[in-house]
């Protein structure tokens, strides 16, 4: 079984995190930049993290024969912070990267007026320099959320076919589909989605256009959720053929638009990246 895990912050996680996901059948993965947790104050910071997703995390993770990519952008809840907004004029700098496969994340946390601004310069970027985008929907009043970002995706020159709109759940996805973006869905423990949630949802809209995600990071995640779905699926009649649309073809698809998508990994990796290793005492 092949497995892409199409949203998942690897910046949060450890190598036996890697090594567990390569073992459950994951070869390939796009980590979208996002909020850290600890607010940041300057664009500054943002540079050395664009960095780290293009350089240190795709070096990790090939030691794990997993190929990364990421997607690069101001994250919605640090476009409310006038310290962070700077990041947007950086933000063509990163967009030329082979490995940045789209903008994202881009979207709605609040839904305010300085959210508004940045996602639409950010799928203005996307346009300008021919890449699809990842959309944030909010964790609050979803459905108010998805119709807001709909209306400032048709209003942009980006095309909603090359659009992925995630975090979405029972009471969007119809919307969501309808509108003809890319469907993203988070399997969460506790919040947003289950394995069962999801099943249910693919018999019941089909698995075209679905992404399905782990969207792991530093909170009470699980980075091997795209494997218990791949279980879930089959263990409620799905086909293997099913499986692998969903969870390796779709997220190939969509981030394929970039035109930048590489999924092999190199046979020999180098054993440091600018003279650091991820090995430690006499491995």
């Amino acid at each position: 079984m092949r497995l892409f895990d199409p949203h998942i912050h690897m910046t949060s996680r450890t190598t036996d995190d890697y090594k567990a996901m390569h073992a459950a059948g994951v070869r390939a993965l796009v980590e979208p930049a996002f909020w850290l947790g600890q607010p940041r104050t300057s664009p500054a910071s943002f540079h050395d993290y664009f960095d780290s997703l293009l350089g240190w995390e795709p070096f990790r993770a090939a030691q794990y024969g997993i190929a990364h990519h990421c997607t690069i952008a101001l994250n919605p809840k640090e476009a409310n912070d006038p310290r962070c907004t700077p990041v947007l004029d950086a933000l063509p700098r990163y967009l030329v990267k082979d490995n940045v496969v789209a903008v994202g994340e881009i979207g709605y946390d609040s839904m305010t007026a300085a959210e508004d601004t940045a996602l639409a310069a950010q799928l203005q970027l996307a346009a300008d320099h021919a890449l699809p985008a990842l959309v944030h929907t909010p964790h609050r009043d979803k459905l108010a959320g998805l119709r807001r970002t709909l209306d400032v995706v048709r209003e942009s020159a980006l095309p909603v076919e090359r659009v992925l709109i995630d975090h979405l759940n029972e009471t969007t996805v119809k919307e969501a589909k309808d509108s003809g973006a890319w469907l993203g869905f988070s399997v969460y423990p506790d919040t947003k989605m289950d394995e069962e949630r999801m099943v249910e949802i693919l018999r019941v809209h089909g698995p075209e256009n679905v992404l399905v995600n782990s969207a792991a990071d530093w909170g009470n995640s699980d980075p091997l959720k795209t494997r218990k779905v791949a279980d879930a699926m089959l263990a409620s009649g799905f086909t293997d053929d099913d499986v692998d649309r969903v969870l390796w073809r779709n997220p190939v698809a969509f981030y394929g638009l970039s035109d930048r998508l590489r999924l092999d990994v190199p046979a020999t990796e180098p054993a440091t990246h600018e003279g650091n290793s991820v090995l430690r005492g006499g491995e």
